[in-house]
C-alpha cells in the first residue's frame, strides 16, 4: 500500500490573484518538475494559439482567463508553456475509468485514472470578481475533475473515448467552467450543449431540486438523459462507444444490483469506496485505478472525500466556509493498492 495525500487550497480573491497564488504554491513543486520531464520526451502535437484559447473561454468563464495570467506571472512562464499545462484547450486525454452514483440528495463519484497524473489539490475557491464558488478537486490545477458550486449544482465526468477529436475543451476544463458559470443544471445541460468539446465523455449534474441529468458528448454531437448511473458508456450514443465496454458494464452492474441496499447518503459511499464491492477499481497500471471517492450535498452545502478505499470520508462544511469560516485541516490522507509514482510526490515521474 502506498501512503498518499491530498493538499488542502482555500482562497478567496481576484481570478487573478488566485493564479498568481497557485503559481507561487507550484514554483518549486514536484508536480512542475516532473511535467517539465514528461515535455522533453511527449512533445506537443501542435502549438495552441494564445488568441484561440482566449476567445473561446471567454464567452463562458472570463474569470479563468485572468486566472491563467495570474499563473503566468507567478511561474514567468510563457503564455505558451501557461495554456499547454493548464489551458484546458485543445490538449491530449488518456483514457479513464470513473463511475457516479446519485440520488435526490447527492452525488458520490469514483475518480479512475492513472497516479502520475494525480496533483493531489483540493481546491476551495471563491472569487470575488465574477464567478460562483467552487470545492472540488483541481486537474491540471484549472480545471476540476468533479465538485459543487455555492449554488448546490454538482458535475462529475466519465470518460468515453479519444477518437476524432475536436477543437474544444478537455474534459476538466469544461467541469470548471460548468461550476463557475451555471446555477442549476438547465443551465449546465444548455451550457453543455453550446460549448466546444475536445474529447468524449459523458458529463453527470445534479442540483438542490434533486433532478440528475446525464449529458452525452462528443465533438460531433450531444445528447441528454435522465440516470442516476453512469460509468463508462454511452447509452444513447451507442455509435461511438469503444469496443471493450466489459469493464464499464461491470461497475455498472453492481451499482445498479446494490442501489436499492444503499438506503443512505453513507451506505452509497461504501459502495463506492468499499473494495469488495464490485465498483472500486485496481487497475492503476490500465489507467483506471480509483484514486479518490467523492461526494456532494447539494441541499445540505457539504462534500465528502476520500482517497484509497475502504476509507471514512473527510467532511467538509462547504456552506459554513461560504460563511468565512476557514477548514482547519490542510492535509488529506490516504493509500491505495500501487506502488506507481505520483506527479506531485514522486521524482522523476516519467
Amino acid at each position: 500500500m502506498k501512503k498518499i495525500y491530498s493538499d488542502i487550497i482555500q482562497f478567496r480573491g481576484s481570478h487573478y490573484d488566485f493564479g498568481f497564488h497557485q503559481g507561487q504554491l507550484l514554483r518549486n513543486s514536484l508536480t512542475i518538475q516532473n511535467r517539465k520531464k514528461q515535455w522533453k520526451i511527449r512533445k506537443p502535437r501542435f502549438e495552441i494559439k494564445e488568441e484561440e484559447v482566449k476567445q473561446a473561454l471567454k464567452p463562458f468563464a472570463p474569470g479563468i482567463w485572468d486566472e491563467l495570467l495570474g499563473l503566468q506571472d507567478a511561474l514567468e512562464w510563457s503564455m505558451k508553456d501557461v495554456l499547454q499545462e493548464f489551458g484546458g484547450y485543445r490538449l491530449e486525454y488518456v483514457r479513464s475509468g470513473c463511475s457516479i452514483f446519485t440520488d435526490n440528495n447527492y452525488m458520490i463519484r469514483n475518480y479512475d485514472y492513472h497516479p502520475k497524473t494525480y496533483e493531489g489539490r483540493y481546491t476551495i475557491y471563491q472569487p470575488t470578481d465574477q464567478g460562483y464558488a467552487i470545492i472540488g478537486p483541481s486537474q491540471r490545477i484549472t480545471g476540476r475533475m468533479d465538485g459543487m458550486n455555492e449554488k448546490g449544482l454538482v458535475i462529475g465526468y466519465n470518460f468515453m473515448h479519444r477518437k476524432k477529436p475536436g477543437d474544444g475543451f478537455i474534459c476538466n476544463m469544461i467541469g470548471r467552467i460548468i461550476l463557475e458559470s451555471c446555477a442549476d443544471v438547465r443551465e449546465a445541460v444548455n451550457m453543455l450543449k453550446e460549448i466546444p468539446h475536445r474529447h468524449s465523455f459523458s458529463y453527470m449534474v445534479l442540483d438542490k431540486s434533486g433532478e440528475t441529468f446525464v449529458v452525452e458528448a462528443t465533438p460531433r454531437g450531444v445528447e441528454v438523459r435522465k440516470s442516476n448511473v453512469c460509468t463508462n458508456h454511452f447509452e444513447l450514443l451507442k455509435h461511438e462507444n469503444r469496443y471493450h465496454l466489459d469493464d464499464s458494464y461491470k461497475r455498472m452492474d453492481a451499482i445498479l444490483t446494490q442501489q436499492y441496499q444503499a438506503t443512505d447518503a453513507y451506505k452509497a459511499f461504501r459502495m463506492l469506496n468499499d473494495t469488495d464491492k464490485g465498483v472500486f477499481s485496481s487497475q492503476y497500471k490500465n489507467w483506471s485505478g480509483t484514486i479518490h471517492t467523492a461526494a456532494y450535498f447539494s441541499k445540505e452545502q457539504k462534500a465528502w472525500f476520500a482517497l484509497g478505499g475502504d476509507r471514512k470520508p473527510l467532511i467538509f462544511d462547504f456552506g459554513k466556509w461560504l460563511q468565512g469560516r476557514n477548514i482547519s485541516t490542510k492535509r488529506i490522507l490516504g493509500e491505495v493498492d500501487t506502488d506507481l509514482p505520483f506527479v506531485h510526490m514522486d521524482k522523476n515521474v516519467r
